[in-house]
């Protein structure tokens, strides 16, 4: 069997991994072993090959890593819904305690419960809206 064959078999082992583990070096290597296997259909030795390998797989790791490690630690850009408002504050309208109340929240009004059911808010008070559960606003 010719080089070249081993080379995409070798490709083809890598891209198992790849889509079990999802990590994105086993297709860089993988693309390695391709650019090997066309080196040798080139004509290129075992050893331009081998070196043909090593390199695209070095430098395609060397050159998407750090960029998929730039975008894995950016927060998301976008929050929407309920997630946005959280950690937002609120200016309560009626008695706030630990089972009911009414506040004021991005300019509607909405039912609201203490997140310590012994604190409790009176009316003109801000507070910050800790979560929401449902159609309630946990505040503190």
């Amino acid at each position: 069997m010719d080089a070249w064959v081993w080379w995409l078999i070798a490709a083809g082992g890598l891209g198992i991994p790849l889509v079990l583990t999802a990590m994105p070096e086993f297709g860089m290597v993988a693309v390695g072993s391709v650019a090997a296997a066309l080196t040798d259909a080139l004509g290129g030795g075992l050893v331009l090959q081998t070196v043909v390998f090593a390199a695209v797989s070095v430098a395609l790791i060397a050159a998407v890593r750090p960029m998929a490690n730039r975008s894995r630690r950016r927060p998301p850009e976008l929050v929407s819904g309920v997630e946005a408002l959280k950690g937002r504050q609120a200016v309560v309208l009626e008695r706030v305690d630990g089972a009911s109340g009414r506040i004021k929240l991005a300019g509607e009004v909405w039912s609201a419960r203490a997140l310590d059911t012994d604190q409790a808010y009176e009316p003109g008070q801000q507070v910050d809206v800790v979560d929401i559960d449902g159609a309630t606003a946990v505040v503190m």
